[in-house]
């Protein structure tokens, strides 16, 4: 019997995907980096039309040029975006989304190509006859993509456009962490469809891993104090069995039986070299188990 592309997809994903979206944020690095994406541990890549303002795809490109053609065991994964401009997000727009992707990457197809943050349009719009998912579904059907995902960050959005049995796949930022839980009901509802899940943001936009650099927030949104405490006991229990909090946060993420890869943004070489560290820590059970003993954590403060 053939299989779906979703279930084709999934067996075929490893556990870590490098997420691009800061690649072109730091032009003084972008050309190492991109070249360091294509060349290291890990050889899935995740990127979107619209990331840096189009500048992570055109990098990625342009170091894959320098390689003459993308390596045989590397994939490349990216999105349609709503038009920049007009916020128009219909099936014209998801035509030359794809187009523009493609003369930045230098490829012909992707593997997979999501519909990417239709906040702007109703699910209703965005399923209609002739609308932009009938268009995404029609490369596929074409050969210009080998499946096609959803991919967004809020839940209730993510439930319902997995509930339409359009997609093959579904990519949910931040709601499946350490401290979230939230995307529990996503998850189960991609997997008894056969979709691919990507989970992407296995450190909340940088609070599970140590990072400051957008202030004290979990996925760019203010935390509650509810939250805040609930995070200060996690990181107790860290520090009581010896583990950084960084390791756990990304084998969590990627320890779930219903999840088939986890997007990491890498933003510098540094932290793409980190990575086998955090991947390859032992995290003894003692900490899995002060984990349970937490209970479920509070509301999201992102959904």
């Amino acid at each position: 019997m053939t299989q779906s592309p979703g279930r084709l997809l999934a067996a075929s994903l490893e556990p870590l995907t490098m997420g691009a979206s800061p690649l072109g944020k730091r032009p003084e690095i972008g050309d190492a980096l991109a070249d360091a994406l294509l060349s290291g541990r890990f050889h899935q890549i995740d990127t979107s039309n619209n990331y840096a303002h189009g500048n992570s795809e055109r990098l990625l490109g342009e170091a894959i040029a320098r390689l003459g053609g993308l390596p045989y065991d590397r994939r490349i994964f990216s999105k349609v975006d709503p038009d920049p401009e007009t916020g128009v997000f219909d099936a014209d727009r998801v035509l030359r989304s794809f187009d523009e992707t493609k003369q930045r990457l230098g490829l012909d197809t992707l593997p997979l190509l999501h519909f990417h943050d239709p906040y702007g349009l109703t699910v209703a719009e965005a399923m209609a006859p002739g609308g932009p998912v009938e268009a995404l579904a029609r490369l596929r059907e074409e050969g210009a993509v080998g499946a096609i995902g959803i991919a967004a960050g809020t839940r209730a959005l993510m439930e319902a456009y997995v509930r339409t049995d359009a997609f093959d796949a579904v990519l949910i930022h931040n709601r499946f962490t350490l401290v979230d839980r939230t995307a529990d009901q996503v998850f189960t509802d991609a997997t008894e469809r056969g979709m691919a899940v990507f989970n992407a943001a296995p450190f909340g936009g940088g609070i599970l891993a140590g990072s400051a650099t957008r202030g004290v927030k979990y996925a760019y949104t203010e935390p509650s104090p509810e939250f805040l405490a609930y995070l200060e006991r996690l990181r107790g229990a860290a520090a009581d069995s010896g583990v950084d909090l960084a390791a756990a946060a990304l084998q969590f993420a990627i320890g779930d039986p219903r999840v088939h890869t986890v997007v990491v943004g890498v933003s510098s070489i540094e932290r793409l070299q980190a990575l086998d560290g955090l991947l390859d820590a032992r995290i003894p059970g003692e900490f899995w188990d002060a984990v349970r003993s937490l209970g479920t954590p509070p509301p999201s403060p992102a959904d």
